[in-house]
């Protein structure tokens, strides 16, 4: 079986953490203050602060643009669960809108017509690998006096208009999960140019702590490991190698994948996507037909994301405005396994198996 997904680990990361084991120092440490360093550097950013998870980054960063009780965030209902929760755990309340049928972004038009009184935020996802219509997003910002936040969990090194994501927002928030394009194990990181941000994210990470034992707020434990960080560093500096490769994969996939009843992903103009996953749609209820059929044929697959966040039972009585394409979106979207060291074989492999469905 083809996986749909699965990290890419050599002796380096073996090596890398073996290193912290013998050092003795396995919390956060040293190597944690240069991971961040690192990559706030590959981000073109001042700074960036590693948590624990991706949900833990989008939290904390959060509370750290003033995100509270009261407050309206806005999201796309095309998601991961977490950009609408993170929220909710804030003690706010997001406001799920429709997505772009082509792009699978939020929708710029759906945003404008959700704008409130109580409206703080706007959360762009740059999802499956993509950059979101960031331009157009921060006109609305600029226009109703909101802070744009970036969700990167899936966009590790993409960029808009040749400036990676992460840099466009008062925060940008990536996750490690081992899924993504790179991983720690379990982890996340915030990215900012904003030096109160980044403080506060210090002390919320950290308990709420000025300094050792002094506690000037409720914060949380949301700190990454040196053994986690360790891993990110040696993956960090292979991720531009193994986005390409992705690129690679996705762009034979698009080549040869010839079926009536398949719709590829596109690249919007301006952007650089990363394919974190490749996304076809499956037209006429036939998803679960050709699930069934590439599983006999040895290709794992998986359905980015068969329920709408606005249709979650948690939500549901939320009254957010119908989310039309979203729905629709969720009925036909299939991730194929598009990882850096599929071999050709195994990607002919794919495009012939579903070229013979019928």
């Amino acid at each position: 079986m083809i996986p749909i997904a699965h990290p890419v680990f050599d002796d380096n990361e073996i090596d890398a953490v073996s290193a912290v084991i013998r050092s003795g120092v396995i919390a956060s440490g040293e190597q944690v203050l240069s991971f961040e360093k690192e990559f706030a550097q590959y981000c073109s950013t001042l700074d960036a602060i590693a948590t624990n998870n991706g949900t833990t980054a989008l939290h904390t960063g959060l509370l750290a643009c003033g995100i509270h009780q009261g407050d309206e965030v806005i999201v796309p209902s095309f998601t991961f669960f977490a950009t609408a929760s993170s929220v909710s755990m804030c003690g706010a309340k997001p406001i799920m809108v429709d997505v772009c049928e082509e792009s699978f972004e939020i929708n710029p038009d759906a945003i404008v017509e959700s704008v409130t009184s109580k409206t703080k935020a706007i959360i762009g996802v740059h999802l499956f690998g993509q950059p979101c219509n960031i331009a157009a997003i921060l006109d609305v910002c600029e226009d109703h006096n909101l802070i744009f936040i970036e969700d990167c969990a899936q966009a590790h090194g993409a960029q808009y208009h040749g400036k990676k994501v992460g840099s466009f927002g008062a925060i940008g928030c990536f996750s490690f999960y081992p899924t993504k394009n790179m991983t720690t194990g379990e982890g996340g990181m915030i990215t900012t140019n904003d030096v109160s941000i980044a403080e506060r994210c210090r002390r919320l990470i950290n308990h709420g702590q000025e300094k050792k034992y002094l506690h000037t707020e409720i914060g949380y434990n949301y700190r990454l490991t040196d053994i986690g960080a360790a891993i990110g560093r040696v993956q960090l500096r292979k991720l531009d190698v193994m986005n390409q490769k992705r690129n690679n994969n996705a762009s034979f996939f698009s080549r040869n994948i010839h079926h009536p009843d398949i719709t590829l992903p596109t690249i919007q103009e301006g952007c650089s996507h990363v394919f974190h996953q490749y996304v076809i749609r499956v037209r006429d209820n036939k998803r679960d037909d050709l699930v069934s059929w590439l599983s006999e044929h040895g290709v794992g697959t998986a359905v980015h994301y068969p329920i709408p966040v606005n249709e979650q039972p948690v939500y549901s009585g939320s009254q957010n405005p119908p989310c039309p394409v979203s729905s629709k979106l969720a009925k036909e979207v299939l991730s194929l396994p598009v990882y850096p060291d599929l071999s050709e074989m195994e990607l002919s492999h794919i495009c012939d198996s579903i070229n013979r469905w019928s």
